[in-house]
């Protein structure tokens, strides 16, 4: 691999999963490949604020902040682009410097029609999708098409040292963490964690977020909440016992790249999940969850992982196996480096 590749890469915010998991934490090991990866989160959320008073205001303060960005991919030999530099919007992208290199992580051409989406696309030399699901609608769109799922940190994502290991006869830790957006999918299984509440006396959820639940019919000193910080995220994951991810089935969720999902197995906390996209993929791959739909199922599952420490022992076991041979980031950098690497060849 040629020597000093120089990529621009721009992203959403400097918290934004997207950034920090498919840009940001790629910057050391792509440097030890040869290439020199210079991140630019964006200064002004990317995401238009909750107030549509503010909106008119956000979306030009929001493209001007870009501009330092844009104009810095003109000394590189690359420009990333991770998602798009405005939500649902085409924008400033088209000024960046090609060769053009489109990232997307979720099914952005359900929102506005797909306009947006597709002519983005059209102006990139490539897009790297996180799932089929992606590739397959980018490839309308695209001459070339190439998937890489999202990259788990398997130094920071870790399981607990067997001396740290809870006890089997202690209390069993059912969690479950994301943005506040998706928080209507646990929702969505609280009948179920009801049920097993009841009937498991030794068990509780924790919830990982930036606003807490609301939940109807869970008692409250079942549930802890913990509010979501980038220091406290890797040991939330590594005290849980159980790992949750339910989605209903549609295109947007179909769209997911399954990162939940990676963490708690990379954390060696075996999951209980719905069997939708890229979930279902990973669940094939090897034992290291069971897949739910609807309430029995998920009561089910639960109480099999609840009640036998041995297999969650294992199925954890197999799932820290799993993400660090296919999903880690250093099983991915080498192929992101030769992504970049090819499309800076001008080579399909």
């Amino acid at each position: 691999m040629s020597e000093g590749l120089k990529v621009a890469g721009l992203t959403g915010g400097l918290h934004s999963p997207g950034a920090r998991f498919r840009v940001g934490q790629f910057v050391g090991p792509l440097r030890a490949l040869g290439v020199d990866l210079r991140w630019r989160p964006a200064p002004v959320s990317s995401y238009p604020p909750r107030s549509r008073v503010l909106r008119p205001l956000w979306l030009p303060v929001s493209a001007a902040a870009r501009l330092p960005s844009v104009a810095s991919t003109w000394s590189a030999d690359v420009t990333l682009l991770q998602r798009e530099l405005v939500s649902t919007l085409a924008t400033l992208e088209g000024l960046t410097r090609r060769p053009r290199v489109l990232d997307v992580d979720d099914a952005i051409w359900l929102r506005r029609g797909g306009v947006f989406a597709a002519r983005i696309a059209r102006g990139c030399d490539l897009v790297i999708a996180g799932n089929d699901h992606l590739a397959d609608w980018f490839a309308g769109h695209c001459r070339q098409v190439m998937v890489l799922p999202t990259a788990v940190d398997t130094a920071r994502f870790r399981p607990l040292h067997e001396h740290e290991s809870p006890a089997d006869d202690g209390p069993v830790v059912i969690g479950w963490s994301g943005t506040s957006s998706n928080l209507e999918f646990l929702v969505g299984v609280e009948a179920a964690l009801a049920r097993v509440f009841r009937e498991r006396p030794n068990c509780r959820l924790a919830v990982c977020s930036n606003e807490p639940p609301r939940f109807t019919v869970l008692p409250a000193d079942r549930v802890t909440f913990e509010p979501w910080r980038p220091t406290t995220e890797a040991r939330f994951f590594r005290e849980l016992d159980v790992g949750l991810m339910p989605l209903p089935d549609n295109d947007w969720t179909r769209g997911k790249c399954s990162y939940k999902m990676l963490l708690y197995l990379s954390s060696g906390v075996p999951v209980v999940v719905s069997p939708v996209g890229m979930n279902a993929a990973i669940l094939a791959q090897d034992e290291v969850g069971l897949g739910a739909v609807g309430e029995d199922q998920w009561v089910a599952s639960l109480l099999s992982l609840i009640d036998d420490a041995g297999l969650r022992r294992r199925m954890g076991g197999r799932g820290v196996s799993l993400v660090s041979t296919h999903y880690s980031v250093d099983a991915l950098a080498p192929r992101l480096a030769g992504m970049l690497e090819e499309v800076a060849r001008g080579r399909r």
